[in-house]
């Protein structure tokens, strides 16, 4: 369960003087300074969470993710994101089984142990098929699955965003985007002012203690 910081604490997000309410503040149990990790924004609809991310995309922002119980058609161009390249890596996973399987029982026939049946040679490419399509199909898997795992950053055991107690509301009916402190944009005070245009629900703060 994640604490957030006394009231007396100065608000980090805002200059002195502001008028704006304080942003709520929430982080992890752990002894030692807090530093920010991200912002959470909460949102009601799917357009507005889709504006929000065209903004973020249009400020120059690239560390920022995007949190809704369904999949919403247009995000990956509202998010600026690049063709996936998923395919490539299949494609590749493949290419190489099948060439894997042609050499191998290209040198295992002509070179390691030639056995000569019905005339065939080394190199006869029918006989090969069953094996080529077996080691195809195989490693096209194989670099589908390890591929969609390290482009998704997966495994990942933790992340900062479940510190926030709001936040599980996204797999239900809220829409939520999250928008990075490693981001080279990301400033406390106008990231905050960039959120607070797009009139969140919610909004908070997410600090961390660093190992």
């Amino acid at each position: 369960m994640a604490r957030p910081p006394a009231k007396s604490d100065p608000d980090p997000t805002q200059n002195p003087g502001d008028k704006k309410p304080r942003v709520e503040r929430v982080h992890d149990e752990l002894e030692g300074p807090k530093h920010p990790a991200l912002y959470l924004a909460e949102f009601d609809t799917p357009a507005q969470i889709v504006k929000a991310a065209e903004t973020l995309r249009d400020a120059g922002y690239k560390e920022f993710d995007v949190h809704t119980p369904y999949p919403i058609h247009g995000m990956d161009q509202a998010m600026g994101l690049s063709e996936t390249k998923i395919g490539w890596i299949s494609f590749g996973g493949g290419a190489t089984g099948t060439l894997v399987a042609y050499l191998m029982m290209w040198w295992m026939n002509g070179f390691d142990y030639p056995l000569i049946v019905g005339g065939k040679p080394p190199g006869s490419i029918p006989s090969m098929i069953p094996i080529m399509f077996e080691l195809t199909v195989l490693l096209c898997a194989f670099g589908t699955f390890f591929g969609l795992m390290g482009l998704c950053k997966l495994p990942r055991h933790h992340h900062p965003v479940f510190y926030s107690d709001h936040f599980g509301s996204f797999s239900d009916d809220k829409f939520w985007v999250s928008v990075e402190a490693k981001d080279p944009k990301f400033d406390l005070k106008k990231t905050r002012a960039l959120l607070d245009s797009l009139t969140p629900r919610h909004l908070e703060l997410v600090e961390e203690t660093l190992p």
